[in-house]
């Protein structure tokens, strides 16, 4: 049963319990320190809750280098927005790395140089985990996560990101679930033999729809998917392709990091009738803070981003890294002044969750950053901050129960739900 949303903030018989609480414990002393303002409760309580439940993003990119000398995530490094110091300041316990690889054209070269990076960004995970084994635990279960988390550990989970990792060869799902695989995203930019993408490539020739959303062999895909229990996700789906995967999957399916097009009408996110598909199929949407998918930019500031960055001869923010040390810092820094004027903040994304919340109910929303991936807004801009999306929730009145469902509850419910049929598909057939 879906909880009920009331967007109101702490109500004032909760203020006036806390407040008696405070003053009673202060004792007789000559000077009793002043009372807490209301807003000082409400932090309080948020902290109180930040702790209690589990927190999980599931949408961190890593890069091909991860787990080296050159990027350790044991360590604060400044040019990413997760580590595992700074997971453990914010309070984010479980982050699914992703495994992904950018679509190319469709060549048996290419087929087996997808395999290869998505092989070595497993590794990377692995290695990871094993580098720091006292901190993080990489989980294979929702039981596993749980476990670690309350061993005090954080968590590592692992998703794919674009098919184009299977090329054509429904074999390697299996290798992949037997790495750690627990979601796997049909589709990047640019279609693939599984899915159309929402974002098709003139430059690999792509029109507008290939498969008229899910090719024969993605529905393939998506039944193995299922008879492994890894769950099948839509971001970066066409929408015709998402419609078909919550019809076609027998497990609940995810939109890893999405948000709404009522609040940000772009590609990526999901509109209100795919909203109602996705709760139809039991799945859940994680929905993403990503500045230009929780609000779109104007003109101006589009401009002034292209502009900037095209005086470093780069296209995009992946190519960035490219950049001399010198030169990444400088157009960070210019990056960061225009972002400063077109602000986007943890309450325009809390928005789209009220939004989906309104259409799906809360059993349906959960959250993700894509830190590493362009995520991120003011206040929730690497992991040290997630706090401030819990005290974005409290201000506006979502109980401890709800804020539990939407770090984590909801996601890891669909995944217990994705290895029962696993189990029970795998029982039928043997």
């Amino acid at each position: 049963m879906s909880l009920t949303h009331r967007p109101f903030p702490l109500a004032g018989g909760a203020l006036a319990v806390l407040m008696a609480a405070f003053v009673a414990g202060c004792g007789g002393g000559a000077e009793e320190p002043a009372p807490m303002t209301e807003e000082e409760m409400t932090e309080a309580e948020a902290r109180r809750i930040h702790d209690a439940v589990m927190t999980l993003d599931t949408h961190i990119d890593i890069p091909f280098n991860y787990a080296t000398e050159e990027v350790d995530p044991g360590n604060v490094n400044a040019d990413f927005q997760v580590d595992y110091p700074r997971m453990q300041e914010g309070g984010l316990n479980v982050g699914f790395f992703v495994v992904y690889y950018g679509q190319a054209e469709r060549t048996a070269e290419n087929y087996e140089a997808a395999r290869e990076g998505a092989m070595s960004k497993f590794d990377a995970i692995h290695r990871a985990t094993s580098m720091h084994s006292d901190v993080i635990e990489l989980a294979h279960s929702a039981d596993d996560a749980e476990r670690i988390h309350a061993e005090g550990k954080l968590v590592a989970m692992i998703g794919i990101e674009n098919g184009f990792v299977t090329g054509q060869d429904l074999s390697l799902l299996e290798t992949y679930h037997e790495r750690g695989a627990r979601y796997f995203g049909l589709v990047h930019n640019g279609h693939n033999d599984i899915s159309d993408s929402c974002n098709p490539r003139e430059d690999l020739g792509d029109a507008e729809t290939e498969h008229g959303g899910i090719s024969d062999f993605g529905r393939e895909v998506i039944a193995e998917l299922n008879r492994l229990g890894i769950l099948v996700d839509v971001s970066h789906a066409s929408k015709d392709a998402m419609l078909q995967a919550a019809e076609v999957s027998a497990a609940p399916i995810i939109g890893s990091h999405s948000s709404t097009t009522a609040l940000a009408d772009v590609s990526r996110n999901m509109d209100d009738e795919q909203l109602r598909a996705l709760a139809a199929n039991g799945g859940v949407m994680q929905t993403v803070a990503l500045r230009s998918f929780v609000k779109t930019d104007p003109p101006e500031k589009t401009a002034a981003t292209e502009d900037a960055m095209a005086e470093f001869g780069v296209s995009s923010f992946g190519e960035i890294r490219t950049l001399s040390e010198e030169d990444q810092t400088a157009l960070r820094a210019r990056l960061t002044d225009i972002g400063a004027e077109f602000p986007v903040t943890v309450g325009d994304f809390v928005d789209h969750i009220d939004h989906a919340i309104e259409v799906m109910g809360i059993d349906h929303v959960a959250i993700s950053s894509d830190f590493d991936g362009g995520g991120g807004v003011d206040g929730w801009d690497d992991a040290s901050e997630t706090f401030n999306v819990t005290l974005e929730l409290v201000k506006r009145g979502y109980t401890e129960d709800q804020i539990a469902q939407l770090w984590s509850g909801n996601t890891l419910r669909i995944l217990r739900e994705a290895e029962r049929i696993a189990a029970e598909m795998q029982a039928e057939g043997s």
